[in-house]
């Protein structure tokens, strides 16, 4: 599993332009059940996605599709860990 840490590096109103270009992003992943769980850092300097992927090369692929990072709006970090506890529900989409 992954976190992808995203760190906004202009001012959110040129972000907000592509927004709804990146919720487009965010859903065509979150169908491939890629992508776990999203959402915004508090205070809004960036946000986080939970990414399900075999190797850090996928991920640094899937980020590439997103405005954020093709429009140079956004620094992304990955983070893998190894889950060793989860909630049971999710059972399902790790073993896939």
């Amino acid at each position: 599993m992954f976190i992808i840490n995203l760190t906004y590096i202009v001012p959110l109103d040129e972000l907000d332009q592509h927004m709804t270009a990146h919720v487009k992003y965010l859903k065509k992943y979150y169908k491939k059940n890629v992508f776990l769980a999203s959402g915004r850092k508090v205070p809004r300097t960036g946000g986080i996605i939970l990414a399900l992927a075999n190797t850090t090369a996928e991920v640094e692929k899937i980020i590439q599709e997103d405005p954020f990072y093709r429009y140079e709006l956004a620094e992304f970090d990955i983070t893998e860990f190894l889950t060793s506890q989860y909630h049971p529900e999710l059972e399902v989409l790790l073993k896939n």
